[in-house]
């Protein structure tokens, strides 16, 4: 800033609002995408929803003092990748989504349904739509980015205007200059670039821009020559860089923020000055304020805000709060809420407009037209007033979507309908909701997971949304503090993606430690509490661990791999450990790589399978210390393996995007291939019904989250099913529980635990109540059926591994009657600590079957042979009595009711005991 002269902004305050003012009851979405993911205009603010291609839509300003109501807004059968509001008409909405289309919407107002189907549609085009921006000064004009091209289009006539394809790498952001006669771009190749799009498509100016080719961003300062541009630097440091494009060769000056590792979103106003940023996932807005006369970078103020951020808008000046010197508001977007964050200059008055701080600025009346805009013509738009008194209250409405559309664009939601079908196989209660219905809270389920109740009209709608659940009432909750495992300290946290984090049996679990040695703590289940500050005797397992896993029949005996390509077995004593183990039970060699994951045998004793780097899978006989079996046929990585639930056959999915099926005692070359999950990012399988089907997790060539259900012995005819979930970069870690066929599927680092009933038939998934955390796991790991508490309905017990805390979370069915043993729910459950055979027998043919045992309680009744209930009589018929009295003991009985209800007519009525006057006051 300029040393002789003070800023006006230079105590400016972030004033965070009670929670009361937030807008709550939302379920944001979490798409990897370079856009800000929440915009607002003067009427509406849109963000990415939880659904696949729904974006959440709220008013501005809540009507009367009255609550917010959230609808959604059904756009594409895929994610929205970006979003933007006209700056003239305050109704109109582009979303560009994955699906490689752009629609236009014109919302309504406030109170009315959300519009059936887009006014228009742009595409498609040759890849997602990435980023889109209206243009500043002509109505009609809109540049969206996908891939490495900007196409620039009249959207009034459907028709691109121009593409700018000199870019090497992929697009990460655009900007038009406030004139609107440049437009620029940042790329993964590293460069910044300007263009003029009615010259020429090619760059006129290029620059390198940040070192680092993570996500970058690019905005101009107004309508000046300058630019500010946020991105990393070689050294993964955040940093803003200010530009001057008439001295373009390098940056005016370069400012480091911090090494958080989250994509930085700048908003930057160019009436004030003011730049905020906020990194993706965390609680920090940072306020600066721009000089590039001088040029200086300097912070006014920083807050910090309760949730993490997952978008950030800025809110139009028009409608910002100037009588309270509200200089800028900005919208936080948070999991479960919407944050509104002022900016305030204090001063003594605020009686009076300060028209310092408030310049006129740009109005909502565009300066001029599409085709008038191609054609050379470069108006600007009319400044306005922001006094209140002086105010232009002018509104504009784009002529390119008429108002008689809306009608029908309402008439053809069935063609909405069949475009949403069309999509990758994404399910959720919002997608079976019709994109043409009225507006619906976001934070309400719909559809299965919701249960339906037994009115005839719900029983319709449920033969049309198909089966539903009956798990889908289904509630996780974290037990009481008492119960929790606290002060863990220095726990790995950076386990390969092939293994769960830690392992747990009934009896104790085992936790990778960060220091050196590949330490592992174990720590009983029965002594919970907060853990001393002091060292606790671990396991020195000499290398980094790769995985580990305890062995179902034997709980004092761990099995770990190691990164040397080596297995360790330890034997933790009775009542835990006491000292530090440094010797293991034996040591398995035969892998010449890393080790990927390792399993026991469901059902035969002493036998364990592993993956490895060098492309086998290895059978070893653990009473023998030895390899017995070596399975061939993979050529990449092993991302997970899986034994079928009576031990027979072996499962494996790899990198090559291919699922292999194993029978090891009869050949080591797989006896089944077929198709598995696209890209190379990590998957994960599990056996279901009874052993019968595959169900596969993993990601598309989007990175979207999905999962896949094959029949074990037709896996060439590739998936059943397939069901997009959502977007995130953990692989989603299934866990099946057999008794009730429900799917626990969560990644470590996320906050949410997805459920679904798998089902032979059609539809395959039936969607649960999901359980959601209030900060992301570490890892996810369910204990055996034995440790659930029958007497509350629970069906599964899982343990949630926290940054510090090891909480046990308790999956129950809500029921009326408890006190009965609920046997629809708790079928006879497989006594999984004794083995069927050992493994010697199973290595020589031999085949076994688990013994099963009921988890009822003695003194419980199975609810099946409960006492059947007559239904009480709300009323009795009058046909009960009537017909056994005379027509006069009928007059005399409704006779009598009259009186009863009338009163008794001999009380005196209260103005009898009002005392009157004397005869002589009347004189």
């Amino acid at each position: 800033m300029n040393r002789f002269k003070a800023s006006k902004f230079r105590h400016t305050e972030a004033r965070l609002p009670r929670r009361e003012a937030w807008i709550g009851g939302i379920r944001a979405g979490s798409v990897s995408s370079c856009g800000n993911h929440v915009k607002a205009s003067c009427r509406w603010i849109a963000f990415n929803a939880e659904a696949a291609g729904v974006l959440g839509v709220v008013p501005l300003e809540c009507e009367d003092g009255g609550k917010r109501t959230v609808s959604q807004l059904c756009c594409h059968s895929d994610v929205v990748m970006d979003f933007d509001f006209s700056p003239f008409d305050q109704l109109l909405l582009a979303t560009g989504s994955a699906d490689q289309t752009v629609k236009v919407w014109r919302l309504p107002e406030s109170g009315q349904d959300m519009p059936g189907g887009a006014g228009l549609t742009l595409g498609p085009g040759g890849g997602p739509v990435d980023m889109l921006q209206f243009h500043p000064t002509a109505d009609g004009i809109l540049a969206s980015g996908a891939g490495k091209q900007v196409t620039v289009w009249d959207v009034g006539r459907q028709q691109p205007l121009t593409a700018l394809d000199s870019h090497g790498d992929q697009l990460q952001s655009l900007a038009w200059k406030r004139d609107g006669r440049l437009l620029g771009t940042s790329c993964k190749d590293k460069k910044l670039r300007i263009f003029d799009p009615r010259a020429s498509p090619a760059a006129s100016q290029s620059v390198p821009g940040h070192e680092n080719n993570k996500d970058s961003r690019l905005l101009w300062m107004g309508s000046s020559d300058c630019l500010i541009s946020v991105g990393f630097s070689q050294m993964r440091e955040r940093e803003v860089k200010l530009w001057d494009t008439r001295r373009f060769s390098g940056a005016m000056i370069t400012m480091a923020l911090d090494t958080s590792p989250g994509a930085a979103i700048p908003l930057y106003d160019a009436d004030t000055g003011l730049l905020v940023l906020a990194g993706k996932g965390e609680n920090l807005l940072y306020c600066f304020e721009v000089a590039p006369a001088q040029p200086a970078l300097t912070q006014v103020t920083q807050c910090r805000t309760e949730g993490s951020t997952r978008g950030l808008a800025a809110v139009p000046r028009l409608a910002l709060d100037v009588m309270a010197c509200e200089v800028l508001r900005v919208l936080q977007l948070t999991d479960t809420a919407l944050v509104p964050v002022s900016y305030l200059v204090p001063r003594k008055s605020t009686q009076e407009f300060h028209e310092d701080l408030f310049p006129d600025c740009a109005g909502t009346l565009p300066a001029t037209g599409a085709q008038a805009w191609w054609a050379g013509d470069s108006q600007q738009v009319g400044r306005v007033s922001l006094h209140p008194a002086r105010r232009s209250t002018e509104t504009f409405s784009s002529p390119v979507i008429a108002c008689t559309q809306l009608q029908a664009a309402d008439a053809s939601s069935t063609d909405a309908d069949a475009d949403r079908s069309e999509g990758s196989g994404y399910s959720s209660p919002s997608s079976l909701a019709s994109p043409g219905s009225a507006a619906t809270s976001l934070s309400a389920s719909t559809g299965p997971s919701s249960g339906f109740a037994s009115s005839p009209s719900q029983k319709s709608l449920q033969s049309i949304l198909g089966p539903s659940s009956r798990f889908r009432h289904t509630q996780g909750r974290v037990l009481h503090r008492d119960t929790h495992l606290t002060n863990l300290r220095g726990l790995s946290l950076t386990t390969p993606g092939e293994c769960d984090g830690f392992c747990a049996n009934h009896q104790r679990v085992a936790l990778p430690l960060l220091s050196a040695g590949g330490q592992i703590a174990v720590l009983e289940l029965s002594k919970p509490g907060r853990l001393p500050d002091a060292a606790m005797p671990t396991i020195q397992n000499g290398v980094a661990v790769a995985d580990l896993s305890w062995d179902p029949f034997d709980p004092r005996r761990l099995a770990v791999a190691g990164e040397d390509a080596k297995i360790r077995l330890w034997r933790i004593p009775e009542g835990g450990l006491r000292e530090t183990l440094r010797e293991p039970e034996a040591v398995l060699r035969g892998h010449t790589e890393k080790i990927y994951s390792i399993r026991f045998h469901p059902v035969a004793s002493d036998l364990l399978v592993s993956s490895s780097y060098d492309m086998t899978v290895r059978i070893w006989e653990l009473s023998a210390g030895r390899e017995v079996l070596c399975l061939q046929g993979h050529t990449d990585q092993i991302f997970s393996l899986a034994w079928s639930p009576d031990g027979k056959q072996l499962a494996t999915v790899s990198k090559d995007s291919q699922l292999r099926l194993y029978e090891p005692r009869r050949s080591p070359q797989p006896q089944q291939e077929g198709p598995g999950p696209e890209g190379g990012r990590g998957a994960r399988l599990v056996w279901v019904c009874g052993g019968d089907y595959i169900l596969v997790s993993g990601f598309d060539s989007r990175s979207e989250r999905r999962i896949l259900l094959y029949r074990a012995q037709a896996l060439p005819e590739g998936p059943l099913s397939v069901l997009g979930l959502d977007v995130a970069p953990s692989t989603l870690l299934p866990f099946y529980d057999e008794d009730t066929g429900v799917v626990f599927l969560t990644g470590k680092g996320d906050t949410r635990v997805f459920l679904y009933e798998v089902t032979p038939e059609p539809p395959y998934f039936l969607e649960c109540n999901s359980f959601t955390s209030s900060e992301p796991h570490k890892g996810f790991v369910f204990l055996p059926k034995t440790a659930c508490e029958v007497r509350e309905v629970e069906f599964a017990r899982a343990l949630r591994l926290g940054q510090s805390t090891l909480e046990p979370v308790a999956f129950h069915v809500p029921r009326v009657k408890k006190e009965y043993f609920q046997d629809d729910i708790y079928p006879p459950t497989r006594i999984w600590w004794e083995p069927a055979l050992g493994g010697s027998a199973w290595l020589a043919g031999k085949d076994g079957q688990q013994r099963r045992a009921s988890l009822r309680p003695a003194n419980m009744t199975p609810v099946s042979e409960a006492p059947k209930e007559a239904p009480a009589r709300k009323f009795v018929p009058a046909s009960v009595y009537l017909e056994e009295k005379s027509d006069e003991q009928k007059k005399e009985e409704l006779l009598s009711a009259m009186v009863a209800r009338l009163g008794n007519r001999d009380d005196p009525l209260p103005q009898d005991s009002f005392e009157g006057v004397d005869e002589d006051e009347w004189d």
